[in-house]
């Protein structure tokens, strides 16, 4: 039917053109912005999900700087030990040469000097401390890492007694008990074992950083798929809606035009 007063053709023209335009400016802004979800319409849930993901992602990066952190304190811990075990050889070595029979009592005190110098040096070790962190304790104590980004899980990582290595505090070299040095080799054992205590602790928060940094991966991936637009699938999107629109405001024109066939039935 042919009317003045109505135009349904236009009107429905005008209505795909609208949402074509909708389309087109909706893949303009996510390929401009790079992000799937221009406005929270487009996926409400998708929303919640990822701000949920990316507060998982940034809690797990810190988490993984603090685990890191706490390999450090263990490593800088493992190098004062290995300072004390090089000191521990030398007392074993003063103690065995202050034992030779062939020794002056000059002799012996000359190698006690040296002696009480190191017990000194093995003192001063045992007050490091890592960014104001004592890494050892004149009673074993315990400093707690957290080792989950959702704080559930923790280890302890142990502060030794360095200076407890020794059953009883030998300040000097005595001749009469074998040079000290039965007390020295057990010395020796303690600080061996508190070695493998740091190396154990190590090796777990290594592992517990390497699966940190691979929850991380996993959760920007995740996070990827929710809020990062696909290119290659929104640019044939684009390619579709900009050719709508041409198409509508073409058929617009001509649907308007048609009115111009009533005027020429009234000529």
């Amino acid at each position: 039917m042919i009317a003045i007063n109505t135009n349904t053709a236009s009107t429905l023209a005008s209505y795909n053109l609208q949402k074509s335009s909708e389309l087109l400016q909706k893949s303009l802004a996510r390929l401009s912005s790079g992000n799937r979800i221009a406005t929270t319409s487009d996926d409400a849930g998708g929303v919640a999900v990822a701000m949920k993901l990316s507060a998982a992602v940034k809690r797990t990066q810190g988490t993984a700087t603090n685990v890191a952190n706490a390999l450090s304190l263990l490593q800088v811990q493992a190098g004062s030990m290995k300072t004390a075990a090089s000191v521990l050889d030398r007392l074993s070595e003063l103690a065995t040469l202050a034992g030779d029979v062939t020794k002056s009592t000059q002799d012996v005190a000359n190698y006690s000097t040296e002696y009480t110098s190191l017990i000194s040096e093995l003192n001063t070790l045992a007050l490091d401390s890592f960014n104001g962190v004592s890494l050892f304790s004149s009673t074993t104590g315990t400093l707690t890492a957290f080792i989950s980004q959702d704080g559930q899980q923790t280890m302890g990582l142990s502060q030794h007694n360095l200076t407890g290595v020794y059953a009883t505090s030998i300040n000097t070299i005595d001749v009469a008990t074998g040079g000290n040095l039965s007390l020295v080799t057990a010395a020796i054992q303690n600080l061996a074992t508190m070695m493998a205590t740091n190396g154990a602790e190590s090796s777990r928060v290594q592992f517990a950083l390497d699966s940190l940094n691979v929850n991380q991966v996993n959760l920007e991936a995740a996070l990827s798929r929710i809020q990062d637009v696909d290119v290659a699938t929104e640019t044939a999107k684009l390619a579709r809606a900009n050719i709508l629109v041409q198409a509508g405001a073409a058929m617009l024109t001509q649907a308007n035009a048609s009115q111009s066939i009533a005027l020429k039935l009234l000529q």
